[in-house]
């Protein structure tokens, strides 16, 4: 049995060579199947329905049908048609009967889907370990935390099982994971890839994010699965792609760049001498004001949007939902709606503020994440680290901003760090081409 690609373009040449799709479906739902990690997939696909897909597909023609005969995994938040979605709490599953819109444009450009990830419970968490079942381990260190909440998405890429697998990204789902397992993290503009579908987090902020091994990866199902969608309220219709490039790219000024670990910060600084030849022209910008967002999301009445999800079930089956994530949605019983009415102005208040910055920048760039948490650490104090992990990605979609995380410089101890380019709404193809540029993909 041939092993399986590890990568969108390696499908690709498979085929181009005469590789025929039942193989290298079998070949990678068995690779799949022998997974050592018993935390990364939720539910698989058995292969015969995976073979009667492949029997269906078109001819081969990559350019109608970009994703033709490749592989995939779901976060099992978002809908794949006649397997179950849990959101990792079993007592919460469903069966639906029809893909959400996403997976479906997936489907069209080729694209099978084999099986479902594992993920913070309703994917409130950005550690990956807020799960009943066993904790995906992250691929580099396993004593670390696989980042969240799409953990099982991101580890089971890392792991070369799939070329790309689906996430989502509320405050930086898609991005934490990717940067702690050396991946590419695209989180598109919010609302241009339909969230119908997918079990609410935060349901004016919740994105589909895509996991790749490369910037051009990601972009190629990004590209296949975004769609206005007018039957989901929060959908925005996105001009056409920007040819131009990133000219003016903000690196964040010393003064308000936070650092938990020395390592992290090492990491950064390796990555600057590349950053700085990123674009033309490259200036200190703050980002204190989008700092200060970031800690809203959890530290004010912004947390009541997780309840009004989700609350009604967790209040209704306490001991059916992980307690950390119980915590989190039952703490917004602190907060009046008045409080909701002063978050909501506030937030005014500092996007505004913000607002002063992409006039004097096109983009910004920042490190993914401060530190790199162990599992013990979070055995010691379950909400601290986590909370550090979102410094840099909780704003992004309050502001309704684009992102896209890839691997920068290995830390000093061998660790996997990134950084995160982050534009307006609809900058996502500028976006893309400055991370590959950053990465060394062939423009």
């Amino acid at each position: 049995m041939p092993a399986p690609p590890t990568d969108i373009a390696g499908y690709r040449t498979a085929y181009e060579g005469g590789m025929r799709p039942a193989d290298l479906l079998a070949a990678a739902h068995a690779a799949i199947q022998a997974c050592p990690d018993p935390g990364v997939f939720l539910d698989v696909t058995p292969l015969p329905g995976l073979l009667a897909e492949a029997a269906s597909l078109p001819p081969f023609d990559p350019e109608r049908f970009p994703l033709w005969g490749v592989p995939f995994a779901v976060k099992d938040n978002i809908d794949v048609s006649g397997r179950p979605t849990t959101a990792a709490c079993p007592a919460f599953a469903y069966l639906p009967g029809t893909d959400a819109p996403a997976v479906a444009r997936l489907r069209a450009a080729g694209a099978i889907p084999v099986a479902k990830t594992n993920l913070d419970q309703f994917a409130t968490g950005l550690v990956g370990v807020r799960t009943p079942h066993p904790v995906p381990r992250n691929t580099a260190a396993p004593d670390r935390v696989p980042g969240g909440s799409s953990s099982g998405s991101a580890v089971a890429v890392a792991l070369g099982l799939v070329p790309f697998a689906l996430g989502t990204d509320t405050a930086g789902s898609g991005r934490v994971p990717a940067a702690l397992n050396g991946l590419v993290g695209l989180k598109p503009s919010p609302g241009v890839v339909s969230v119908r579908g997918v079990v609410p987090a935060c349901r004016s902020l919740d994105c589909i994010s895509a996991f790749a091994r490369d910037v051009a990866g990601a972009w190629t199902v990004f590209d296949a699965m975004r769609g206005y969608d007018p039957e989901d309220p929060y959908a925005r219709a996105a001009a056409p792609d920007d040819p131009a490039p990133i000219a003016r790219l903000g690196i964040p000024d010393t003064a308000t760049l936070i650092f938990d670990e020395a390592e992290a910060r090492h990491a950064w600084d390796a990555a600057l001498p590349t950053l700085q030849g990123a674009a033309p022209a490259v200036s200190p910008v703050s980002v204190a004001d989008f700092l200060a967002i970031a800690r809203m999301l959890y530290e004010s009445a912004l947390v009541a949007e997780r309840d009004a999800s989700f609350g009604g079930f967790v209040r209704a089956n306490p001991a059916a939902t992980h307690p950390v994530v119980r915590e989190i949605t039952l703490g917004a019983d602190r907060f009046t709606a008045t409080d909701a009415i002063r978050a909501m102005h506030q937030l005014a208040i500092l996007r505004r503020r913000t607002e002063a910055v992409w006039e004097q920048v096109d983009a910004i760039v920042l490190p993914s994440v401060p530190q790199f948490p162990t599992l013990a650490a979070l055995e010691a104090d379950p909400i601290g680290p986590n909370a550090r992990l979102g410094t840099y990605t909780n704003f992004v979609n309050l502001l309704g901003l684009a992102a896209i995380a890839v691997p920068g410089p290995l830390r000093p101890d061998g660790l996997p760090a990134g950084v995160t380019f982050i534009g307006p709404f609809g900058s996502d193809a500028r976006l893309a081409r400055l991370a590959a540029r950053f990465m060394g993909e062939a423009a």
